[in-house]
């Protein structure tokens, strides 16, 4: 399986060169089961990025852009009456896709926003009172803008705690930019990016990330973690349960990525400010934004040997 994930990395490159460290990171989100959100400046190759990913896997992919007047029947779907049947017929919206991509999230209305709630967390949309499934896999990446920006809302907790990772891609180094500048833009390399792996090859890692076993000594330094969130006044509210999981599960990910069936305190702190900067806030901070530097001062906070 390490072979086939590196041949993912390298087959994303085409498109987003120069960015590594953020694609290990965005695979890690997938194989752990749980969705990403990527913030960062527009123009910083998001959408690019997005559609490199699930081009990879070769899943079925739809594209949403919030706006401030988009409904969420413009998401989930609507019925519509046709008249050679005289009935309602449901047209299913951009959500039935195993990859969404969320374009801008965050210059929707809360309302809209609310309409990824139940698909991110139980994949499945309640609709007219009918129950609907979607595809298996389903993965939502999600791009924000910084929210200095104008037109925009944020995001409540509630919704930040559905996205397992938040990742930002930041501005290319010289020779990624010389690249595009020269015309070989992620746009333009988007044809050359191939179909690596399948969605039963992502259900069997998927299955694989599980197996990983966390050892006693990790769990104390992970629980440490947590317990240091809710005890310390530089933090307005402690870490769930729900998110030391998502700690827990992308950790695993991480060393079944390194060719290891076993965790280390490593693996916890390289997929750690990911997975826990978009759910803490710092004390001081009365606006509710939260803060980027927040997990490397929680990683320096807890010593992982007590």
């Amino acid at each position: 399986m390490q072979e086939l994930i590196e041949a993912c990395i390298t087959e994303i490159q085409k498109a987003l060169i120069g960015k590594e460290q953020q694609i290990r990171l965005s695979l890690c989100c997938l194989f752990s089961g749980g969705h990403l959100l990527i913030e960062d400046l527009p123009g910083m190759g998001k959408t690019t990025f997005a559609h490199a990913l699930a081009q990879v896997m070769g899943f079925s992919y739809s594209r949403v852009q919030f706006t401030s007047d988009l409904l969420p029947a413009d998401i989930l779907g609507v019925s519509v009456f046709e008249k050679k049947s005289g009935q309602f017929v449901f047209h299913q919206g951009p959500i039935f896709a195993q990859v969404v991509l969320a374009d801008e999230i965050n210059r929707a209305t809360p309302k809209s926003q609310s309409a990824l709630l139940e698909a991110m967390e139980e994949r499945q949309v309640s609709i007219e009172g009918e129950t609907r499934q979607l595809p298996e896999p389903f993965f939502v990446i999600a791009t924000q803008n910084p929210m200095s920006q104008a037109g925009t809302f944020p995001l409540p907790e509630s919704q930040l705690d559905r996205f397992l990772m938040r990742i930002s891609l930041g501005y290319p180094d010289p020779a990624a930019e010389r690249d595009v500048l020269l015309g070989n833009s992620g746009r333009v390399q988007l044809s050359r990016v191939k179909h690596i792996v399948s969605a039963d090859q992502l259900k069997q890692i998927q299955q694989q990330v599980v197996d990983v076993k966390p050892a006693d000594a990790v769990l104390d330094y992970l629980q440490r973690l947590l317990t240091h969130t809710r005890q310390s006044e530089d933090f307005a509210y402690g870490l769930s349960p729900r998110a030391g999981l998502a700690l827990l599960r992308c950790a695993q990910s991480w060393a079944f990525m390194a060719n290891r069936d076993y965790l280390i305190p490593e693996d916890v702190q390289m997929v750690l400010p990911a997975v826990v900067e978009h759910r803490l806030r710092e004390h001081s901070d009365m606006q509710g934004r939260t803060g980027e530097a927040l997990g490397q001062r929680l990683l320096q906070a807890v010593p992982v040997v007590v």
